[in-house]
């Protein structure tokens, strides 16, 4: 599997990767899951989660990607009559955001090592602890600052014909 786009974090004031999808969970537990078409090896999911911190609740604020049927997804996609945020009470887990610069590259899922890792302890939304693991120290001042993906394969959309014939 090829390294993963991360979702987006609006935490303390700053927009971070996030290592960890919560909408995951919410479709496991049998939420509404749309059809969503993978564009790319790097988002095999099909989408990217924008998400925010406030008052320690997270809340999914944005979601972009395209369904199976060619229509842009948005947040209400999934939770109708919720355009602007929804609280994730059905999250209850560690969210990571690496921190630093990148030590190791590794091109699947989140595997890829930064210097520090700063993780959220989440229960039904609520951040209840928060702590941060030390992976080391980049040997290059070179070395990439922050997450990102190094490679991935972009697949063609499907034209209107393609679809149909499914």
């Amino acid at each position: 599997m090829t390294a993963q786009i991360a979702e987006k974090l609006l935490y303390q004031g700053e927009h971070v990767s996030m290592c960890t999808n919560p909408l995951s969970d919410y479709f496991l537990m049998g939420g509404f899951n749309p059809r969503f078409e993978s564009m790319s090896t790097a988002l095999w999911r099909g989408y990217v989660g924008g998400w925010e911190i406030v008052d320690d609740r997270l809340y999914l604020v944005s979601l972009k990607g395209t369904l199976e049927d060619g229509t842009d997804a948005t947040l209400e996609t999934v939770f109708p009559g919720f355009p602007d945020r929804v609280f994730a009470h059905w999250y209850s887990g560690i969210v990571r955001i690496p921190q630093g610069k990148q030590l190791e590259y590794v091109h699947m899922g989140y595997a890829s090592k930064f210097e520090r890792d700063l993780f959220l302890d989440i229960e039904r939304g609520v951040v209840v602890a928060t702590r941060v693991h030390q992976n080391g120290v980049a040997e290059s001042e070179n070395a990439p600052d922050s997450y990102s993906v190094g490679a991935m394969t972009v697949f063609p959309r499907k034209s209107g014909q393609d679809k149909g014939a499914e």
